[in-house]
């Protein structure tokens, strides 16, 4: 069971899920840049500082097992709902869909670029 009181618990969810998004992010973020510096240089230089961070400071709680606390999967209520499914789609799914769009338009590149080299 968890060991320390609401307070903690919600620190501890809100720490988690906080590193979690900014690892992501960090990952989306270096894609994004890499992507501009080879596909587009005369931009790549503008988006070196790039960032985004989502975050939403409740809706946590403990864990299925109670050790640890984390975002409450199973809330009924509307807010709660609507929380995961935005915290899904755009710390989830944009930043993935962003990073294979970033590494595909690099390989593109890198193909193209490989192709115009032999040619001469």
């Amino acid at each position: 069971r968890w060991l320390f009181n609401q307070a903690v618990c919600t620190l501890y969810a809100f720490c988690g899920v906080l590193f979690g998004l900014c690892s992501l992010t960090s990952l989306t973020v270096l894609s994004t840049v890499c992507c501009l510096k080879v596909c587009y240089p005369a931009y790549g230089r503008c988006w070196d500082t790039l960032s985004d961070l989502y975050l939403h400071p409740s809706l946590y709680g403990p864990e299925p097992y109670g050790t640890a606390c984390c975002i409450t999967w199973k809330a009924s209520s509307r807010e709660a709902t609507l929380y995961i499914l935005a915290l899904f789609v755009f710390c989830y799914l944009l930043p993935c869909l962003l990073i294979l769009v970033s590494y595909s338009l690099i390989l593109w590149t890198v193909r193209v670029s490989r192709r115009a080299v032999r040619q001469h």
